[in-house]
């Protein structure tokens, strides 16, 4: 065995090490979370201050607009509030956030801040095992399943932390998060796991580094917008409750009234889907224009073609609804789970059970 490959092989190595090194600290993060949700959980007091905060803060905002014209004789003339159309869910409750996972408590919030530097240490681990990979092949690290499955969790942990680091209030998402991105490495390094190796002549061009990298990032941006989905219809059947008098039971008086409101979960995964889609758009066009050229055609009805307009189409359809007033709210957020599992269909269905020209990444 030459130097050459001797240190590929080293770095192949430590490129798993690397990423079971980052599962272990994402389980970290995972029962960190789960300790901020639990502690949070005892804080009635929390959530009851949060309550009347959010009400206190709408009657301050009331009290605000009520703008003195004239006082003549102990008479006020007050301009009455305008109203504020916006594109949220229909019928839509004017309910504050809520206090978030940590429950507004110094303990809760301690854990979470443990968690996240957890997730933040994890992250770094991850990337520098997927650098590795990279290194060893000398090539872009997704040319198979397991490193498209181990670069995507990278970058949707790092889309996450991003927003944290824009000061956006999606803390709430970590665990979730968290446990995806653990079932997603246990998948890979289990059952998609392909030893280091050279790519076929068809993939060996730049258009890999583009097409692929934009479509590991749309899928990771959809994925976020998917949780944020999920979350807003199990927020909006908790508020229906409420308003209409009824009970919610125990799990949703602990975990679902410490999320965003519906409408702001609504908005949250509406402005990420709307945000990502021109991506891929790009990612649809760069693979026929990498088609054209590897194989003499831009389109050719592969499945991972078909499945990948499909997906196209299915947002699409999601962000006409969101402009169509008949369809806001939770049939817009079923369209987007739709959407959703377009995605996930293509990237593991297509792959394992359907063969086509995109067949030889393996698994």
């Amino acid at each position: 065995m030459n130097l050459a490959a001797a240190t590929n092989e080293n770095l192949a190595h430590t490129s798993n090490v690397l990423i079971y090194s980052s599962m272990a600290v994402y389980t970290i993060a995972f029962f960190a979370h789960i300790a901020e949700w639990v502690f949070g959980s005892r804080s009635k007091v929390g959530r009851t201050a949060a309550a009347l905060t959010g009400a206190g803060a709408a009657d301050a905002s009331s009290a605000k607009i009520q703008v003195q014209v004239a006082q003549k004789g102990g008479a006020t003339a007050v301009l009455d509030r305008p109203k504020i159309i916006t594109r949220s869910a229909g019928g839509s409750r004017d309910v504050p956030d809520g206090p978030g996972a940590a429950g507004g408590t110094f303990k809760g919030d301690l854990w979470g801040r443990i968690a996240v530097s957890m997730t933040v240490l994890a992250f770094l681990v991850q990337a520098g095992g997927v650098v590795a990979r990279a290194l060893s092949v000398q090539r872009a690290p997704w040319g198979n399943m397991y490193e498209f499955s181990i670069t995507f969790s990278t970058v949707a942990v790092a889309a996450y932390l991003i927003l944290l680091a824009l000061k956006k209030n999606v803390r709430w998402m970590g665990l979730l998060l968290v446990t995806t991105v653990l079932l997603d490495l246990g998948i890979a390094t289990t059952v998609l796991y392909t030893s280091s190796d050279q790519l076929v002549p068809a993939l060996h061009s730049y258009w890999l580094w583009i097409h692929v990298s934009t479509a590991i990032i749309c899928g990771a941006v959809f994925y976020i917008g998917a949780v944020g989905t999920l979350l807003y219809l199990f927020r909006d059947s908790y508020e229906s409750k409420l308003a209409n008098g009824v009970e919610p039971g125990s799990f949703a008086q602990s975990v679902l009234s410490r999320l965003p409101a519906a409408a702001t979960l609504d908005k949250f995964s509406y402005r990420v889907n709307a945000a990502v889609f021109p991506l891929w758009t790009f990612t649809i066009i760069a693979g026929a224009i990498w088609a054209g050229d590897a194989w003499g055609r831009y389109w050719g009805w592969d499945p991972k073609e078909v499945w990948s307009f499909i997906t196209w189409v299915a947002y699409a359809c999601y962000l006409h609804a969101r402009a169509t007033a008949g369809w806001k709210g939770r049939k817009a957020a079923y369209l987007a789970l739709i959407a959703f599992g377009c995605w996930l269909f293509n990237y593991y269905g297509v792959n394992i059970f359907v063969t086509g020209k995109h067949s030889y990444a393996g698994v």
